[in-house]
């Protein structure tokens, strides 16, 4: 969770490609389309664990964690990772899910 999160935070903070204009929070939860599947969930809308919350705050906080360090991207393949997603570099994987960046001329703001 707290790797999703730097995603998040990272697309907030980018303002580049996909993520131009996002500004907050709750444009980058809600971005449509292009953002995050959960909110198309019914789980999404429930009452948030203590424990997510606090991951969630060491991610506002500016932890982050590699291999989605500087990551916009992330999905779970069925097999293995790519070395490339959209044109955007594979940064490495953490248990199924694969992390992608772009690159620092690309999106200096999340570097």
């Amino acid at each position: 969770m707290l790797m999703v999160g730097n995603v998040g935070v990272n697309r907030i903070l980018g303002n580049c490609l996909d993520f131009n204009n996002i500004r907050s929070i709750r444009d980058m939860v809600y971005q449509s389309p292009g953002g995050f599947e959960a909110p198309q969930k019914s789980y999404f809308y429930q009452r948030a664990r203590e424990q997510d919350i606090r991951l969630a705050q060491r991610a506002i906080n500016g932890e982050r964690f590699w291999p989605a360090s500087n990551a916009l991207w992330f999905f779970r393949p069925t097999g293995g990772c790519p070395a490339t997603w959209f044109n955007q570099s594979n940064t490495g994987r953490y248990k199924s899910h694969c992390f992608f960046s772009p690159s620092s001329a690309d999106c200096p703001n999340v570097f």
